[in-house]
């Protein structure tokens, strides 16, 4: 039997963008790609395949529809978060604000997160980030240092999902390798 320091490091990347082949989506799939180095076992969580409601929409829970039951097992098992958004009017988009309200301390509490958005503009997701660190907090999870967001993000990636800007690639690298490092520490002294 393996010990809790043996098991496989699990990280999953939220994707707060609905638009197939979106720059949220490339973006975490280069995340993931650090973690996956860094040795964890990792999985792209797209929100238009979990049959998410608003909260509140449905007066019981118990009949969520069973998507909404899986995204949230799927981020109570995992060690480590990587959400990623693009900034819409400011902050992060309203499917990754609603996926958020369906979970709560059962399955984000004492996780390691990280944070990647993208941009339109100039300024880059810093916005988006801020507010998405907030949230980590307030759901008692550690948010690691690292983040990255990626300004101009319509130009800034090449046709098969790769950073132009090869600095800024193993930054948003670097992210999912703090959070796989940062939960394969914290996995090592829960025993």
């Amino acid at each position: 039997m393996k010990s809790p320091s043996d098991q496989s490091i699990y990280v999953v990347a939220i994707c707060g963008s609905l638009r197939e082949g979106s720059s949220t989506h490339a973006a975490l799939q280069i995340a993931l790609s650090g973690a996956k180095d860094a040795g964890a076992e990792v999985e792209m969580l797209r929100l238009s395949e979990y049959e998410l409601v608003f909260q509140g929409s449905v007066a019981n829970e118990a009949d969520y529809p069973r998507g909404v039951f899986r995204l949230r097992e799927k981020v109570k098992r995992a060690h480590g978060i990587i959400l990623g958004s693009p900034e819409y009017h400011g902050g992060f988009s309203g499917v990754l604000k609603s996926a958020l309200d369906l979970m709560g301390f059962d399955e984000f509490e004492n996780k390691v997160i990280g944070l990647v958005g993208v941009s339109g503009g100039r300024k880059g997701a810093v916005n988006a980030l801020s507010m998405l660190r907030t949230v980590g907090t307030a759901l008692r999870a550690w948010v690691v240092p690292k983040d990255a967001s990626i300004p101009n993000a319509s130009q800034a990636f090449d046709a098969n999902g790769n950073l132009h800007d090869s600095k800024l690639a193993e930054r948003v690298k670097a992210v999912g390798k703090q959070v796989t490092e940062l939960a394969t520490l914290q996995n090592s002294v829960q025993i």
